[in-house]
């Protein structure tokens, strides 16, 4: 009797040691906070643009002149999450832009911007908080009005791809000064842009906040 108490003491000891080490088994995009619910494949991710923040597609890194949109948004769904430290996985299947003007010469207005080619692969790094877009070609359409028309300017990423930051202080992902190069347009189209915004918070499903480890 005594032997049988023994092993069934060592079994339920056992499983409490065990349990905690299942349930705490984390990957890189979790939900609500730090070691939260795992997102699962399939899941929808989305955001706006942070409090105060615009969407801006400049002429250099450090000017201010292009357009400037106070109104942008992206939506992905998760494809890979692995554990924590390793790389996520996502398609962006959405991604607009409105609310947006323009102070260049000759331009009276900015009619719309389009992402082609959708959906993009996305990568975020639970390590190094880096995150990476691909495409082929990650392309970007924006049509102008202006004195003499509509006109109408197509730009690619630089090597197709468009490289941002997560950070979990405030759920964001952070855009700077990323290159895009025309591809077709008229001399009103910037040869290069630089894309800059900041998303957040980042929210999954049921509006959760989503963190990255």
């Amino acid at each position: 009797m005594r032997k049988w108490a023994i092993a069934v003491a060592a079994t339920v000891m056992a499983v409490l040691w065990a349990s905690p080490g299942q349930a705490a088994a984390v990957n890189v995009l979790t939900y609500g906070s730090l070691g939260g619910a795992n997102a699962a494949t399939g899941d929808v991710i989305q955001s706006g643009l942070a409090a105060g923040a615009r969407a801006t597609f400049f002429n250099s890194t450090t000017g201010s002149t292009g357009i400037t949109c106070t109104v942008s948004t992206f939506t992905a769904t998760v494809t890979g999450n692995p554990a924590a430290g390793g790389v996520a996985t996502a398609n962006l299947t959405a991604q607009t832009f409105t609310s947006c003007t323009a102070n260049v010469s000759g331009v009276t207005c900015v009619q719309s911007i389009v992402i082609n080619n959708l959906p993009y692969s996305v990568s975020v790094n639970g390590t190094t908080k880096s995150m990476t877009l691909t495409g082929a070609p990650l392309r970007s359409t924006i049509r102008l009005c202006t004195v003499l028309g509509v006109v109408q300017c197509v730009y690619d990423a630089n090597l197709n791809t468009i490289s941002g930051t997560v950070s979990n202080a405030d759920n964001s992902v952070t855009f700077v000064n990323q290159r895009l190069n025309k591809a077709t347009g008229p001399g009103v189209c910037f040869s290069i842009a630089y894309f800059s915004a900041k998303y957040a918070p980042v929210r999954g499903p049921g509006g959760s906040l989503v963190f990255t480890q």
